[in-house]
């Protein structure tokens, strides 16, 4: 089993120093729960309406790193894995990053640039930001992972991707304003546990959905972070609005039987040599 804790956290505009403070608080918190991969939402070290704050603010992923493994070896034991979603500064581009970190060990193994940059209704991020160029899977402690950013899941060939690359659990940072409010849950969060459930059953696997809470530039991120496993159901969900920390373990050994039983993935890979001539013929055209 490797346990996982999804922090479902509120960030302070650009306080930098004060939210790193508040999620080592919560960090600390671990403390005695064998939490094995922590997971914090997108942009959380700055919070996620920066616009043209991003330049002023954005971070490089070795100060990031340097702050992370400080904080490690000085109140923690135990080897442990982080993802966190944050704005990266390298060189003269930003980008919206998502970084897999093993603290206690290998330090940084695997960013994850964004790469659906959504810029429409509220959204207005590719006026600030570059756009990432790579998706793949990576190796971690415990398996293969891999990670995408908020819009880049609600684009489903991404997880198709990861999932033809071996992933076995793909990790979603994600800052989602709520919206469509009706008689139950907004329609954001149900969107994105219909993706998650569909995905995760699709291709027999896990995703971790972290979420930002808070308001920000007058809107309300709406939390709702969740765990789905292999069968397309939902192992564990946070409340919305409100700051929590969502504790679940993953089983990869359930894996193989799921995709035996289902063996969606298995003919996707050799269907592939079929469709592929299509594919490159739209890509031609583009």
């Amino acid at each position: 089993m490797i346990r996982h804790a999804l922090l479902q956290l509120k960030p302070q505009k650009g306080l930098i120093s004060r939210n790193l403070d508040r999620l080592e608080e919560a960090l600390d918190g671990l403390k005695g729960e064998g939490v094995d991969v922590a997971v914090v939402p997108e942009a959380y070290p700055t919070g996620y309406f920066l616009q043209g704050g991003v330049r002023e603010l954005a971070l490089e992923a070795a100060e990031l790193e340097e702050r992370l493994t400080s904080w490690h070896a000085r109140s923690y034991q135990q080897p442990l894995d982080l993802v966190i979603g944050f704005y990266e500064r390298d060189g003269g581009s930003y980008y919206n990053t998502a970084a897999y970190f093993e603290l206690g060990g290998r330090g940084l193994v695997h960013r994850h640039r964004k790469i659906f940059l959504p810029t429409y209704g509220v959204f207005d991020e590719e006026r600030f930001l570059d756009r990432g160029h790579e998706l793949a899977s990576f190796q971690t402690r415990f398996g293969r992972a891999a990670m995408l950013i908020c819009e880049d899941f609600w684009h489903t060939v991404t997880a198709t991707i990861a999932a033809l690359q071996g992933a076995e659990i793909i990790y979603v940072p994600s800052a989602s304003p709520a919206r469509g409010f009706g008689d139950r849950r907004p329609a954001n969060v149900e969107r994105w546990e219909t993706l998650a459930r569909a995905v995760s059953g699709e291709h027999g696997l896990y995703v971790a959905l972290a979420s930002l809470v808070g308001s920000e530039a007058g809107k309300l991120m709406s939390g709702g972070s969740l765990i789905a496993g292999p069968e397309g159901e939902v192992l564990a969900r946070a409340p919305e609005f409100e700051e929590a920390v969502l504790l679940a373990d993953v089983d990869t050994g359930r894996i193989p039987p799921v995709r035996y039983d289902n063996p969606m993935l298995a003919d996707l890979k050799a269907g592939l040599p079929l469709i592929f001539p299509e594919l490159r013929r739209m890509l031609e055209e583009l």
